[in-house]
């Protein structure tokens, strides 16, 4: 049996939690176990899940395998993670997503739960095995071609249409392909200085708004990726109003970051590192975002983690790979983005970014409250402590972290899943 001393369960007052054969199985105080976990001044909460991570494998394992994206995952508080489907060969049939859930048991850091394609190759043509995908044992009910919007509006609505029978939900990546023809940076006064082509905010909304539409027409469900500007938090305020069955996220990256950083860079303009799909918006994008979080327009925090090897990033702004590393900095650029600021407590991080993302992906097991009987899939945070990030100090295979030399608040201290130690004193156990 293991112990934690003292822990502050969602910020509350210390309290021991004992844990027995992968469950909590008593909280109070001065309880005893075989091994004790000290956790004075820590916060607990419930595992971290994330909705959008990139794994890169099958195909890219130059930039991440499922071994080394799930050790960043543990490390960074996540106990579960939704890999995405644009490897290669594509996430598009039971093979793949078996193969994928298989690596993720034989890695044993997190879960790792497979994200389908919905179309064949992410061609946007004809819809993929969605039902096969959902019925192997990967159990999918995540559906995406991220990276590349479903653009077709009657693919769209068969998508739509075709998950409803095992309660999927189709994650759009919102992207109008014509508008964004060649676009290299949020379309704006940087990106004008700068002379690069602009990414207009509409790309994003107008998909958002046809899609809202869809999903209320077909009553099915819809998850929005990486919301970034804020006509696109209006449309999704305005759909949920209507009691429709959209979800959406954001990531820490867009809650932090602004178009600003590909002009005044400390290395100088035009360092890739801050090239991003979608693009980095401005502040009043960021305020907006900050707000639909808190007030729960925006589900949740999903870190669309996208490692890429060196060579693809350090290069000329047009020629590097779209992405940002983020599974290992989440948890305390939330705390810099929205704890610090008053806009979410300790209660509400951890309904921001374990229990609402796993009512989404349908995991069980995952995202519950601590209390007696549920799984111990904990993590402990040090809010306390600022510490400067050094990419050369992460896990993950890939580097390309746009907080480099930046001091950011708290520190992943531990990480249990289902009572096992994957972290222990902020190192993998």
């Amino acid at each position: 049996m293991i112990v934690i001393r003292n822990a502050r369960i969602l910020g509350g007052e210390p309290r021991d939690i004992l844990i027995a054969n992968g469950l909590i199985s008593e909280i109070g105080a001065g309880l005893g176990g075989d091994t004790v976990i000290e956790a004075d001044g820590l916060i607990a909460l419930p595992g971290l899940v994330d909705l959008h991570t990139h794994l890169r494998e099958p195909g890219r394992e130059d930039a991440e395998t499922v071994e080394t994206g799930t050790r960043a995952a543990a490390m960074g508080g996540y106990t579960a993670v939704h890999a995405m489907a644009n490897t290669s060969p594509v996430a598009d049939t039971a093979g793949v997503v078996e193969q994928v859930w298989r690596r993720g048991q034989e890695a044993g850091h997190c879960d790792v739960h497979p994200v389908g394609a919905v179309t064949s190759g992410l061609e946007g043509k004809h819809l993929a095995e969605l039902g096969a995908m959902a019925d192997s044992q990967a159990r999918v009910r995540v559906f995406s071609d991220d990276g590349k919007c479903v653009s077709d509006a009657v693919l769209m609505r068969r998508a739509l249409e075709y998950v409803k029978a095992f309660d999927g939900v189709v994650a759009q990546h919102a992207q109008e392909p014509r508008l964004t023809e060649g676009a290299q940076l949020n379309e704006g006064e940087v990106s004008g200085r700068l002379g690069l082509t602009g990414w207009p905010a509409v790309a994003e909304e107008a998909i958002i708004a046809r899609d809202c539409l869809l999903a209320a027409h077909v009553g099915s469900r819809l998850h929005v990726c990486h919301v970034s500007t804020a006509g696109s938090v209006e449309i999704i305020r305005w759909a949920k109003s209507k009691g429709w069955n959209v979800t959406a996220e954001v990531t820490p990256h867009h809650l932090l970051l602004t178009d600003s950083c590909a002009e005044s860079s400390p290395v100088g303009p035009y360092n890739p590192i801050y090239k991003v799909n979608p693009p980095l918006r401005t502040q009043d994008d960021v305020t907006a975002l900050r707000e639909a979080l808190a007030d729960g327009t925006i589900d949740c925090v999903a870190t669309d983690h996208a490692p890429h090897p060196v060579e693809d990033k350090e290069t000329e702004w047009a020629a590097a790979a779209m992405g940002m590393i983020g599974l290992e900095t989440a948890l305390s650029v939330v705390q810099e983005a929205m704890v610090e600021t008053g806009l979410l407590d300790w209660a509400s991080v951890a309904d921001r970014m374990s229990v609402r993302p796993a009512r989404i992906g349908r995991l069980s097991g995952q995202g519950l409250p601590l209390e007696v009987g549920a799984p111990a899939n904990i993590t402990l945070y040090d809010p306390a402590v600022r510490t400067p990030v050094d990419p050369t100090a992460m896990v993950s295979r890939s580097r390309n972290t746009p907080y480099e030399g930046l001091t950011l608040p708290g520190r992943v201290v531990a990480t249990l899943l289902r009572g096992r130690p994957t972290v222990l004193d902020g190192k993998l156990a």
